[in-house]
């Protein structure tokens, strides 16, 4: 990105080239760099964070220094992440060899180089259970198993997603129950029929909570304590209509290719990153950034 654009007329050109010169050589020197919490550091270990991201390129493809990514691009998620990895790890007391070291260990010092996003395909949204502002940029449908132990722990790190974007992104969940999963297909049932009485979420964090112990039994007594009319509930998650609604998902999931839970779909391209917030975020904002489709 040119820094300034001066026609060969402007008044002034030597004042701003010299100032362009100057931004360039600031992250060099200067104390502070934009998004970046230095408080609670003690001047030395300040000086050791900047030196650090003075010294160390970044990940984006931008070939520049981290610091100088902060001063030039502070949009940079990639830069913005792990300066705030390496002034986490020393504001905990940790050596400079260990912030390296956690810098190393994340994903976001390493990206992808096969294709973290796939051609998109064409995803059947209507009438599933959605979270989210119904008219947010980005859509994130979710395919996922109440018993699978890794869509468990996706739970935490999709809110973490959608608390940064509270208002950009929206999420979609659809069933698909794994054969390996004994009363998976059931809990898929059940949460349709809460989506019936718009407990969808409740319930969905409820059986995730407790994934290791669905029975039929256990997930009657749950969608209990939500106030629903569990008659209702019973013949709804027990009614023909709703083993093929989450039939119909399975079959949508199988032919987008869908092998596995969790997997997830970025406006209908399927994301084959990390669901960790700094790996996912300049995904997202990348997405923002796109044109708006008419």
């Amino acid at each position: 990105m040119d820094a300034f654009r001066v026609g060969p007329r402007a008044v002034g050109v030597m004042g701003l080239v010299f100032a362009a010169v100057l931004l360039a050589q600031d992250w060099k020197t200067a104390t502070t760099l934009p998004g970046v919490d230095l408080h609670g550091l003690t001047p030395a270990r300040q000086a050791a964070a900047l030196k650090l991201l003075r010294m160390r390129s970044c990940p984006c493809g931008c070939d520049m220094k981290l610091a100088e990514c902060r001063t030039k691009d502070s949009g940079c998620s990639f830069s913005r992440g792990i300066a705030g990895i390496v002034t986490d790890s020393l504001r905990a007391g940790k050596s400079v060899d260990d912030a390296i070291a956690a810098v190393e260990a994340s994903p976001i010092s390493h990206p992808r180089t096969e294709k973290i996003l796939d051609d998109p395909v064409p995803l059947h949204t209507e009438g599933s259970p959605v979270l989210g502002p119904a008219n947010a940029r980005i859509t994130i449908v979710e395919f996922s198993d109440f018993q699978c132990p890794y869509c468990a722990q996706a739970v935490k790190q999709v809110a973490a997603v959608m608390k940064a974007f509270p208002t950009q992104v929206k999420l979609i969940f659809k069933e698909f129950p794994l054969d390996q999963h004994s009363q998976a297909a059931l809990a898929a049932q059940a949460a349709l029929a809460a989506h019936q009485q718009g407990k969808f979420w409740q319930l969905h964090d409820l059986m995730f909570a407790n994934r290791t112990r669905l029975s039929r039994q256990e997930i009657l007594t749950l969608a209990g304590g939500l106030g629903m009319d569990m008659m209702r509930f019973t013949r709804d998650m027990d009614a023909p209509e709703t083993r093929k609604a989450v039939e119909r998902d399975e079959a949508e999931g199988e032919k987008a290719g869908v092998g596995g839970t969790p997997t997830f779909f970025i406006d209908g391209q399927r994301y084959n990153g990390s669901l960790q917030l700094e790996a996912i975020r300049p995904i997202l904002e990348a997405e923002l950034k796109k044109p708006v489709k008419k």
